[in-house]
């Protein structure tokens, strides 16, 4: 959700303002007109803009050139209280009561002509910490990644952030899990964060989002639904059609990604409504395939027990994916898997093999583990592989690019946890040369501060690393140092 000072940015021109006011709920706006409005500007405004306006991890709020009209008293209670529906802000009138608004708004104008007071270095950086604080954001340097790569938070507040697709535009749409929003991530003038628009809410655990042919495609657990011109209409609330397409509604593994191919179809598996079970006879356990309007559905692969990542190879084509072993079978096995799919009609071994190696106890039925696809990767029991990759951008180093980045949600019921991180797959020929951890530090000690689920490229070459542990997007980038 945007805050009122994020949208006065976007009228007034200001380039990479970070929050001024977080959104009051109902209830502190009822208890807010008690407070003066130093201490409504000290609780919500002085982290990212300095406790006298000086400025810290957002810009001064003193003199400086305001793009788009004068900032007075009466333009930014108008601002805030009506919104800009160009500029994506939201009318905050109901929720921040009338005096709240005018408190704040004189209070700013009356500083706007003021000599904007030089920030230290040391002052940035306490402001800085100030704010992560308060957002409760782990400290960034608790995470490890290979020299010259560097994590910041891209986006916060992104309640249950799953899967995420790039547009063309730059928007991020990203689907969430029991938030049952989708939310649209539209990067600031500086391109180093991004403001969150909610695009659709009160769906059923909306966790896959593709694009293709400009539309974007949200997969529910019941439903694939529609949003026709996306990047057009995502501050709008906007309709959506819903695909002529019948699938499985099963909750357990029912949640639904989905994604698009090279030649224009739509990719989306069905998991297994257990831990473990015959799923032969059922649509369960299986990949499909359709056209873009739903029509032409048809099984692509079957014996997939749950996979929460898909990704074509950039030069190959071929669909790879992910899949989340079996439970109950003890803390070391099975393994988790990487699986390619490099034509139609595969059977990758569930229920009756897993990990490639090792046969079902109650399943098996005396079929052999010879009889199915092995597994590209053995990732590790219960290390819980969900989003895919191939990193294609140019600002990584040459070694880095084509491979695969794997997020790995991490453990849930293994007595000491694993997972928690970002695999890189290092591949040659379609065959894994190296397994290594590229972000490290989700998990610290026993302590869990992040669970990444998605990873997705930005046109500058950078990426993002979903986390619905903590609701926010981090982005990897590279300096070449």
């Amino acid at each position: 959700m945007h805050t009122p000072a994020l949208r006065i940015a976007a009228l007034f021109g200001l380039s990479g303002l970070s929050a001024l006011l977080a959104p009051l709920t109902l209830a502190q706006a009822a208890d807010a007109p008690a407070a003066t409005v130093q201490q409504l500007y000290q609780t919500h405004c002085a982290a990212c803009h300095g406790t006298a306006m000086q400025g810290a991890v957002g810009p001064t709020l003193g003199a400086h050139t305001w793009l788009h009209g004068a900032p007075t008293r009466a333009n930014l209670a108008k601002v805030i209280t009506q919104g800009v529906p160009e500029k994506n802000m939201p009318a905050w009138g109901a929720t921040l009561n009338a005096t709240q608004i005018d408190q704040l708004a004189e209070y700013i104008a009356a500083n706007a002509s003021k000599p904007a007071v030089a920030v230290t270095p040391a002052a940035a950086a306490a402001a800085a910490a100030a704010a992560k604080a308060q957002q409760n954001i782990p400290d960034l340097n608790g995470f490890k990644l290979p020299k010259g790569f560097h994590i910041s938070v891209y986006a916060d507040k992104v309640a249950a952030a799953r899967s995420m697709v790039v547009s063309e535009s730059g928007i991020v749409y990203v689907g969430s899990r029991k938030a049952g929003k989708v939310y649209a991530l539209v990067p600031r003038a500086d391109k180093q964060q991004a403001d969150v628009i909610t695009v659709a809410e009160g769906l059923e655990n909306p966790i896959g989002v593709t694009l293709l042919n400009g539309a974007l495609y949200v997969g529910e657990i019941s439903r694939v639904i529609r949003f026709d011109q996306i990047d057009k209409h995502y501050a709008s609330k906007p309709a959506y059609s819903v695909l002529k397409v019948k699938l499985p509604n099963d909750k357990w593994h029912g949640e639904k990604v989905i994604k698009a191919s090279p030649d224009g179809k739509l990719y989306i598996p069905v998991g297994a409504p257990c831990n473990v079970c015959e799923t032969e006879e059922t649509q369960s356990a299986r990949i499909y395939r359709m056209n873009a309007d739903g029509s032409g559905l048809e099984e692509y692969a079957r014996g997939v027990r749950n996979t929460v990542g898909l990704a074509f190879h950039p030069t190959t084509q071929a669909l790879w994916f992910t899949d989340n072993g079996r439970d109950e079978m003890g803390d070391n096995t099975p393994s988790c898997e990487l699986n390619i799919a490099a034509k139609p009609g595969l059977h990758f071994g569930f229920p009756y093999c897993h990990g490639g190696v090792v046969p079902d106890p109650n399943f098996s039925h005396d079929r052999s583990c010879e009889e199915f696809e092995a597994p590209v990767a053995k990732l590790g029991p219960h290390v819980a592989p969900l989003g895919l990759t191939f990193y294609t951008g140019s600002q990584f180093p040459p070694a880095y690019r084509n491979q695969a980045y794997i997020a790995e949600h991490g453990s849930w019921n293994r007595s000491t946890k694993s997972g928690y991180s970002v695999r890189l797959i290092t591949l040659y020929n379609s065959k894994v040369v190296t397994d290594t951890a590229f972000v490290d530090g989700f998990l610290r000690g026993d302590e869990v501060v992040g669970r990444p689920v998605d990873v997705a490229t930005l046109a500058d070459g950078s990426m993002l690393i979903s986390d619905d542990y903590g609701g926010r997007i981090y982005r990897v980038t590279y300096d070449g140092k």
